[in-house]
């Protein structure tokens, strides 16, 4: 029944647009309350300070900030550029460039709203100027901005770490990979069937000695996505650093290579930066108060129990989670869904023998639905506000792409290799 209570009053209290972190702290606090253990609040302010002093968590605004530096900075443009030299001629044109642009944009920001927002603005562009219908335009936009927090570097995935403990963040990083790259397929595949059917624009085909020339004017942002995974895997530096350097790189192509960046500049980006990185951290040391919350009032175990007399069947108790991770999708953003669930579900998950590489994968998949998904979904809202298309006809536009995301979550939820692999095969076991 108190399990009940917390989940009716945590969903109930967000739909009716109390903030995330509000929500959390007054249910932990009140439920505490009323059960007559107010001394257990005593405790808050210290779990509240615990949860935002871990060294993985550090990565959040370093990756935050290099992904504005990098839309700022010309970036984005190049990665652009190169892209439409690779794939523009390809059946679905500049659909397709929006797809590969954000799958390596992905591996610099690691924010699926910094993509939207950022890399999004210059294709959409690109694409209204070769006569591509806005609301596609947008659609895939939105969708294909979703691949940069599954494709390393990772915000969710550090948040996912901090929370369970055990998980490294560059095993989950490599995990990422393969999922990532489904995703951008199962996109591309759905450009090319819309494209086709509707008839749109393909650009000319370049020749190879045009394709070199935006490789090389590109080889400086490329190497970002280089010395990041290359710095994690070849053990040079943690991801914690690596988002460090990713900043500090950013910064020195936007100001000393591609000279986009002015001193006057450096203000707001920074200032917008500590406004995001606040954000997402004030949810996360909350969070950590309701976690404690939770594991004191042993509410996961009840969970567990109420489940398994429900089913004890391993591949319904998996539907039964991501039902429940879509559905919370659609009203709680992404890095709330994992610090609320992580703790409910874990022992679930432990239990059943999933793996916590794939159980990860597996909620920052799902989240990533939620980005696309009315009433909060934040991709829908950053491309709706650059584009001036309605949420409804953008929520319409995403649902080929919304499709493709949940069958590779799928795949994942069944098939451990998918997910597993990369990091069993270079880091071994968890």
């Amino acid at each position: 029944m108190l399990a009940l209570l917390v989940c009716v009053l945590l969903v109930g209290l967000m739909l009716i647009g109390i903030p995330v972190c509000i929500v959390m702290g007054v249910t932990s606090g009140g439920v505490f309350a009323a059960l007559g253990q107010g001394q257990y609040m005593a405790v808050m302010a210290q779990r509240i300070y615990a949860g935002t002093t871990g060294f993985t968590l550090l990565a959040i605004p370093f990756f935050i900030l290099a992904g504005n530096l990098m839309n700022t900075g010309g970036i984005t443009d190049k990665i652009f550029g190169f892209a439409k030299a690779i794939c523009g001629h390809w059946p679905g044109g500049l659909g397709q460039v929006n797809v590969i642009s954000s799958l390596v944009f992905s591996g610099m920001s690691g924010a699926a709203v910094a993509d939207a927002a950022g890399l999004g603005v210059i294709e959409i562009k690109a694409m209204d100027d070769a006569g591509f219908d806005r609301t596609f335009s947008a659609g895939i936009t939105a969708a294909s901005s979703t691949i940069g927090p599954v494709v390393p570097p990772s915000i969710p995935f550090v948040v996912y770490s901090s929370v369970v403990g055990t998980v490294s963040v560059s095993r989950l990083f490599m995990a990422g990979f393969i999922p990532g790259f489904m995703m951008a397929l199962a996109m591309m595949v759905a450009v090319y069937v819309i494209s086709k059917k509707r008839n749109y624009p393909v650009e000319p085909k370049m020749k190879w000695a045009d394709r070199w020339k935006y490789f090389v004017d590109a080889i400086p942002s490329l190497m970002t996505v280089v010395i990041i995974i290359g710095g994690i895997w070849g053990g040079v530096f943690t991801a914690t650093e690596a988002a460090v350097v990713a900043s500090f790189y950013a910064l020195f192509l936007g100001t000393i290579v591609y000279k986009e960046i002015k001193v006057k500049d450096l203000v707001n980006i920074i200032y917008d930066s500590m406004v995001q990185s606040c954000k997402t951290l004030f949810i996360i040391a909350i969070a950590n108060f309701l976690a404690y919350f939770l594991m004191h009032q042993r509410i996961p175990n009840k969970i567990i129990n109420g489940l398994l007399n429900i089913t004890s069947n391993r591949v319904i108790l998996i539907l039964l989670i991501i039902l429940v991770l879509l559905l919370l999708g659609c009203f709680i953003e992404g890095t709330a869904v994992i610090l609320i669930c992580t703790p409910i579900f874990l022992p679930i998950i432990k239990q059943i023998g999933m793996d916590l590489t794939q159980f990860g994968v597996i909620m920052v998949l799902a989240s990533m639905i939620g980005l696309l998904t009315p009433p909060v979904g934040m991709s829908l809202y950053a491309v709706s506000s650059i584009t001036d298309v309605s949420l409804v006809d953008l929520s319409k536009a995403v649902l080929p792409y919304l499709i493709g995301i949940f069958i590779v979550l799928l795949l994942c939820a069944f098939y451990p290799p998918i997910s597993t692999f990369l990091p069993n095969y270079f880091i071994g076991g968890a």
